[in-house]
This record gives structure tokens, sequence and C-alpha cells, in this order.
């Protein structure tokens, strides 16, 4: 099957491909209850050397620059109390942690989180965390951009591989809220 967006040999729904994925990730697949059908998650190899935004771009399509998004861990405190929530955004902005993240979360405090913590509490790659599979305790806040997109590609929980889904299947995701300015410009 051919890749909805970018230049990729081709695309494996991604309940044909569990195995490729890492065990959260595989759970939420195979337990998908979402907007879309399961097998409008498609899978995507990719080479884990070739992450970086700007040779990923280059390497699989331009078109990726706006049919992507990235998924940050952030930590929110309020009262001595620490909570982990993940952020989707377009590759072409940052996360407000300070501003809308932090006011949504109703924080003190609002930062990313350190690596080994992110990598830990997920069971997922650094590089390739991705919003299905994360704890179900966790908020998923969706930059309003990202949820409107046909198609984005995101993580696939490793660094080899992506996965391309509907905007719509990312605002549906448990836990997930859909907000307006989420993603601030770079720059």
């Amino acid at each position: 099957m051919r890749a909805p967006v970018g230049n990729f040999d081709s695309a494996t729904p991604a309940p044909e491909v569990l195995d490729r994925l890492v065990g959260p990730v595989a759970e939420a697949v195979r337990d998908w209850a979402g907007p879309v059908p399961a097998d409008q998650l498609l899978y995507v190899e990719t080479d884990p050397e070739k992450a970086d935004t700007a040779v990923f771009v280059e390497t699989y399509g331009d078109d990726l620059r706006d049919a992507s998004a990235n998924c940050v861990v952030v930590a929110a405190k309020q009262g001595g109390e620490r909570r982990l929530a993940a952020c989707l955004v377009l590759p072409t902005t940052r996360a407000d942690v300070n501003g809308v993240v932090r006011r949504h979360l109703g924080a003190r405090k609002v930062s990313f989180a350190p690596m080994d913590t992110a990598v830990s509490e997920t069971g997922m790659e650094y590089g390739g965390i991705t919003p299905l599979g994360l704890p179900a305790s966790w908020p998923v806040l969706v930059d309003a951009a990202v949820a409107a997109r046909p198609w984005v590609l995101i993580g696939s929980g490793a660094r080899r591989g992506k996965l391309i889904v509907p905007g719509k299947a990312l605002a549906g995701l448990p836990g997930a809220a859909v907000l307006e300015g989420l993603g601030v410009p770079l720059g």
C-alpha cells in the first residue's frame, strides 16, 4: 500500500505488524477503539539515523514538514505532586509549556520531562515516543493544527519506523484534549 504522505516504499496497516511495535504501542493498536478503523493506522519503515527533522524531511518528503507531529513529555508540578503529560505539536512549533500547557493542567510549573523519565515511564525509545500506548492516566494535549490534518506522521514507540494516522484519530485518543495555540511558532 502507498503511504498517504511522504515518500516511503510502502505503508502497512499497524495491526499487521504488531511485532515491529514496542509493547505499549502494540497493545494500543491491538485494543484500538478510536474514531477510525485500526487499519487506518499505518506503519512505515524509516532509518533511525535519519530521525532529525531536517534530514528526515529531506529523505522522506518535503510534505512531511506540515504532515508530522512531535510528541513531547512534560512534567507538571502542583502542590508537591508531579504529573506527566504528552503534548503533540507540529515540527514547525514548540509546545507552549509555560502558558497553554500550564493553564490546562492547572499546574504551578511545567517543564520538559528528563529523557530517562520519558523513556522509563512510556516504555518507548527516546526519539520515537508516540501518543499511542501512553499510560492511561496521562493527559494527551493535541494542538488543534495537528488534529485538523488529514494524515499525521508520528512516532511508533521506537526510532525505527513511524506511524501515519488521521488527525482525528489523535483527537480521539484516551485522555486527549485538543487545544488551540498549544504549538507556538519556532523562532
